[in-house]
């Protein structure tokens, strides 16, 4: 499984389980769902994503978005 991949894997996880914890438990679970947008957004403009420079040092294959 190539970097991209595993980002949009772990993305879209941690807004699928936020958004279901901000249902149940407290909305202010939302904050989270809200900064992993930030993210993507910052990361779609800059090039720039914490957790793809964390897999490319643990040796993962990068595609073509990173």
């Amino acid at each position: 499984m190539s970097i991209e991949r595993i980002v949009f894997a772990v993305a879209g996880l941690f807004v699928l389980v936020s958004v279901v914890l901000g249902y149940y438990v407290s909305p202010w679970f939302l904050a989270f769902t809200a900064f992993v947008g930030a993210n993507l957004l910052q990361s779609a403009f800059t090039g720039f994503c914490p957790l793809a420079t964390i897999l490319k040092r643990l040796g993962k294959q990068p595609g073509p978005a990173f």
